[in-house]
């Protein structure tokens, strides 16, 4: 009899340890290296997130964090081999807004956002600057609207490329205010900005990192960040809010995910390490020059936030008619 209980106190304890296995696998971890998957090329604002992470991440946890750049279709192939990664915490990816929104602009992705992902957290936030040539007659955002609507001039706007955030940002506010204004996208930000350094594409809608510098020199007149309060790397330019086009706002963000079905103490781990990286003073400071805002949401407000942006895109890409094949 007392061998039988043996035995039975014995499997019962295996059984509870086999039905416990997401608390276990977020013992020790990690214990190998882990991969940073940017779905971008190098030296691209999520490439640089990235690789300020890792660093951290690596010190914080005792094992590499490495970054592993994946670029092309817009992020989709990058994506598309994280959906498929193995689900235990050894992969986890960097993405901006394109993992909600390009479903809505292809006829087809390799992945689901919702069910090939879960949330880690939103780590920072990035705003779009609306910038133009010092050339043009504009001192503010209204100016510039009464200059286009003027329509003695055909004007055009420049992008880091079709469906980035500010390319939609600068959607929004042509369909909002019923502007006649011509989309020219780039392959990133730098690009557009150049061009309209040049003047070839007066108007530019770019995230800040490449087009602060340009700013502080005087080569390039900002009128106003499309947050919902001014930037930290901008603190003179004001928001659309306070330029007089408060339905015109929208920020890049960037996100760290990792495949469906990863621990929940591994995610909670993630959190808890990537929000206390970006905090640390160096790495903010970087963030702020950078034009970045840190933020460090829960894996529950970041997938409520994904939803909420891919409604919002998905409608300015509807109505603007884009699609990318």
């Amino acid at each position: 009899m007392e061998l039988l209980r043996r035995e039975f106190l014995m499997l019962t304890a295996v059984s509870v340890a086999a039905a416990l296995p997401s608390s276990a696998s977020a013992q020790g971890y990690p214990a190998r290296p882990v991969r940073l998957l940017v779905p971008y090329a190098p030296a691209g604002p999520a490439d640089i997130l990235a690789r300020l992470a890792a660093q951290k991440l690596s010190e914080q946890l005792g094992n590499q964090f490495y970054v592993d750049n994946v670029g092309g279709a817009g992020g989709n192939i990058g994506m598309g081999q994280g959906a498929r990664a193995v689900a235990d915490g050894y992969t986890v990816l960097v993405v901006p807004p394109n993992i909600v929104i390009n479903p809505a602009m292809y006829d087809k992705v390799p992945y689901d956002p919702y069910k090939d992902f879960d949330p880690v957290t939103v780590a920072v936030s990035a705003p779009t600057v609306v910038t133009i040539h010092p050339s043009l007659a504009a001192r503010n955002l209204s100016e510039l609207v009464t200059l286009i609507k003027a329509g003695s001039t055909k004007y055009s706007f420049a992008s880091p490329g079709t469906g980035t955030p500010p390319h939609l940002i600068g959607e929004l506010f042509r369909q909002s205010l019923g502007l006649d204004l011509v989309h020219i996208p780039f392959n990133s930000a730098g690009q557009a900005v150049a061009s309209t350094l040049a003047g070839h594409t007066p108007i530019a809608f770019t995230s800040l990192p490449p087009a602060v510098p340009q700013i502080h020199g005087g080569k390039l007149r900002a009128l106003a960040v499309t947050s919902k309060t001014r930037s930290a790397a901008l603190p003179e330019v004001p928001d659309t809010a306070e330029a007089g086009y408060p339905e015109i706002q929208g920020e890049g963000w960037f996100a760290f995910v990792v495949p469906a079905g990863t621990s929940r103490e591994v995610i909670a781990l993630l959190n808890r390490e990537i929000i206390r990286a970006m905090t640390l003073p160096d790495i903010k400071e970087k963030m702020t020059a950078l034009g970045f805002t840190v933020v460090g949401t829960t894996p529950e407000d970041s997938a409520t936030l994904f939803r909420v942006e891919s409604a919002k895109w998905s409608k300015v890409i509807r109505e603007a008619g884009i699609k990318v094949n």
